[in-house]
């Protein structure tokens, strides 16, 4: 009977092992395609031409807007901004949620913490983005004053990693 257990315990463990190693392999983009969540957000990473960038080395901390995070920007913006010619603005909009450097949960308190409440967070499109905490959660904040709150953390990437956020954030 205790071999059982063993076995049994041994095959729970590998399997969660199994699965472990399958999500870090897995880049920023494929993650995000792996989420029902997320297809505005690849669908606007395709139109940009920003997979081949966010499959590369990295590492990448990437906020990533919802589906529904989209859908409240005013009506035809996201079809507007999938179209060829709006694809400078598209990218100046994606890049705006990348900050260069694997940033966990932990690390974006710390900084807060240490800011004495704050942290400014330089995005990869050259603008930067205002972290705060308010009422147990994190709040980005735009450079417009817009804010967005983070609803889930630390999606593992091969490459960095993802924390999912309510709002489209946008450059000045």
């Amino acid at each position: 009977m205790k071999s059982i257990k063993l076995i049994a315990l041994f095959m729970v463990a590998s399997t969660f092992a199994m699965n472990a190693t399958a999500q870090s392999s897995s880049d920023i983009v494929d993650v995000a395609a792996g989420s029902k969540d997320h297809t505005t957000l690849v669908a606007a990473i395709k139109a940009a031409g920003l997979v081949e960038t966010l499959k590369g080395k990295g590492p990448f901390t990437v906020f990533a807007p919802t589906n529904d995070a989209f859908a409240k920007l005013p009506a035809g913006t996201v079809e507007s901004l999938l179209k060829p010619e709006n694809k400078a603005a598209l990218t100046g909009i994606l890049t705006y949620h990348v900050v260069a450097g694997n940033l966990d949960a932990a690390a974006v308190v710390a900084a807060i913490k240490k800011g004495n409440g704050k942290a400014e967070v330089p995005t990869v499109a050259g603008g930067k983005l205002t972290a705060t905490i308010e009422n147990g959660k994190v709040i980005l904040t735009d450079e417009k004053g817009r804010k967005s709150t983070v609803v889930a953390t630390d999606l593992k990437a091969s490459n960095g990693v993802i924390h999912v956020v309510d709002g489209v954030l946008l450059p000045k």
